[in-house]
C-alpha cells in the first residue's frame, strides 16, 4: 500500500522550492489506531510527507528523469504540535546543495503559520537497471505515471508547464 500524503503542491520553483498542504481528515485509516480517542497524525508519515515534497521537488527539478527518490538520510527531525483531524498541515521545502545524485533539503511544517516540524533531508535520484532493455520501458511508464500525478497535484495551483 502507498499513501499520497500530499494533497496539493501549491507552489513549485524548479531547482529551488516547492509548497504543498496536507489536509488531515477522519477517514484517514491509520487515525483509527493511532490514537483511539485521541486521532493525530502519526509522525513518522509527517516525515514520509516531508519526504514525498522533497521527491516532488527533484522530479520536477531534473524533469522527472529518475523513477526513484529516497530518503538517505533525515537530520536534525524536530517534531512540536500534533496535526488532528480538520487541520491542514502546510509544508514547504528548499534545496541547500545538490551533488552528484544527491540532493540536501530543509523542510518545515505549520499550522496556522505556526512550525511544528523540521528536518535536513539527503534525498537520492536514481535510475532502473538500464542495461535491461525491458527497465528501460519500465523506467518511462513510471515517469509517465509520475507525470501524470504532478498534473492532479498541481491543479488549480500552478500552470502545470513546468
Amino acid at each position: 500500500m502507498k499513501f499520497v500524503l500530499l494533497d496539493k503542491i501549491t507552489e513549485l520553483t524548479p531547482g529551488q522550492s516547492i509548497k504543498a498542504v496536507k489536509n488531515l481528515t477522519l477517514s484517514e485509516e491509520y487515525l483509527h489506531d493511532h490514537f483511539p480517542g485521541f486521532p493525530v497524525m502519526p509522525g513518522v508519515l509527517m516525515l514520509e510527507a516531508m519526504i514525498q515534497l522533497s521527491a516532488w521537488l527533484i522530479r520536477v527539478t531534473d524533469d522527472f528523469a529518475h523513477p526513484i527518490i529516497t530518503m538517505k538520510e533525515a537530520r536534525n527531525v524536530k517534531y512540536g504540535h500534533f496535526v488532528q483531524p480538520g487541520e491542514k498541515l502546510e509544508l514547504e521545502g528548499k534545496i541547500l546543495k545538490r551533488e552528484g545524485n544527491l540532493t540536501k533539503l530543509a523542510i518545515q511544517g505549520s499550522l496556522n503559520g505556526n512550525a511544528i516540524i523540521s528536518a535536513r533531508l539527503t534525498m537520492e535520484s536514481s535510475d532502473l537497471d538500464l542495461s535491461n532493455p525491458r527497465m528501460v520501458f519500465k523506467q518511462k511508464q513510471i515517469n509517465a505515471d509520475y507525470r501524470e500525478m504532478y498534473v492532479l497535484l498541481t491543479q488549480n495551483t500552478l500552470n502545470n508547464k513546468q
